[in-house]
């Protein structure tokens, strides 16, 4: 008896599944990593050589396309069958979806990391409530970046800062003045900095590696210590009818902290401060490494022009420049002429 041949379709989809198990693992890994994490999951049908290749993905990434088309299958049970079927260390940790998750499942979520070395770890709180990061994160000593949104953090007394840390996103997130200068002055390799926190009356950054600044918030000032590697900066602030006096010139004490800065966004308000005191037609050290400047400034203010002017003619470097005019405040003064 002939032995039948299997059908051309078959031996296709044979041929293609042979060229899968065959791919590199470094191949494989960037192609799971770019999958959304419920598609990666479905790969280890592939073949017998896939089966375990997504439970051993060090990024973990659960966002609003973790969701499953089952109606008994919630978002939950799936970061729950994640980690509990995944093999090897966790270096990313996102948590982006799932909107109203309980504590408890946050909290036993980041445990279980805490005991895996992790990483990166991102957290986003969108709606419902503001989340209390449990004791245990800060035991991650590991911990390269750190980006949470929508949190409350109090660290435990023993908390002597994230020795790895290099970046560290705060948005939404309520913490004392005095915690969060413990923090920054606690992570020694902290680099990058982003920061949307409305409640501090005043900002304090010190932070020596520090060379990535982007900050916004409800502050009365802001002042650098020890920022002497600072290259990109971004401040924007919402005064709140407060006025601001010192003894110098408040762009002077700026800038003697960053005398490496390349690039610097002054948004809405935040010239304001740098005004008081800053009349000269120079600064008494020029910016000599200042590439980009953006600046928000309200052209019916002559002091704003002048500090401004005073910027530009003490930055020999400048290639690109942006100016946005205050067009609210120019249409009220227009409105009343």
């Amino acid at each position: 008896m002939k032995q039948r041949k299997p059908p051309k379709s078959r031996l296709k989809l044979e041929m293609e599944v042979d060229r899968f198990s065959n791919l590199p693992s470094d191949v494989v890994e960037k192609i799971l990593s770019r999958l959304p994490i419920r598609e990666a999951v479905r790969t280890s049908v592939l073949s017998t050589k896939w089966r375990y290749r997504s439970a051993m993905l060090p990024h973990l990434v659960f966002d609003d396309q973790c969701v499953s088309t089952r109606k008994n299958i919630t978002f939950v049970n799936i970061v729950d069958h994640v980690l509990l079927g995944h093999i090897g260390p966790i270096h990313k940790f996102e948590l982006s979806g799932g909107d109203c998750l309980d504590n408890w499942d946050i909290d036993r979520w980041i445990l279980h990391l805490s005991r895996n070395s992790i990483k990166e770890f991102i957290l986003v709180i969108r709606q419902g409530f503001n989340h209390r990061i449990p004791s245990c994160l800060f035991s991650c000593q590991d911990m390269i970046h750190l980006e949470l949104l929508g949190c409350v953090l109090k660290p435990p007394s023993t908390f002597k800062g994230f020795r790895n840390l290099k970046s560290l996103v705060f948005q939404r997130v309520t913490l004392a003045q005095d915690v969060f200068q413990n923090l920054i002055a606690c992570c020694p390799l902290l680099e990058k900095l982003t920061l949307s926190i409305p409640t501090f009356h005043h900002l304090k950054i010190d932070a020596p590696n520090l060379q990535f600044l982007d900050v916004e918030g409800d502050f009365e000032d802001v002042t650098f210590e020890n920022t002497l590697n600072l290259a990109d900066v971004c401040i924007r602030i919402y005064p709140r009818g407060r006025t601001w006096v010192c003894d110098n010139s408040n762009l002077v004490k700026l800038l003697v902290q960053l005398p490496l800065i390349q690039r610097l966004k002054i948004g809405r308000y935040f010239l304001q401060i740098l005004v008081v005191g800053s009349l000269s037609p120079k600064l008494p050290k020029p910016c000599l490494y200042l590439k980009f400047l953006s600046v928000v400034v309200n052209l019916n203010d002559p002091a704003e022009v002048l500090t401004v002017l005073c910027l530009l003619r003490s930055s020999p470097a400048v290639q690109e420049l942006e100016i946005a005019v205050s067009f609210i405040l120019l249409m009220q003064a227009n409105f009343f002429c």
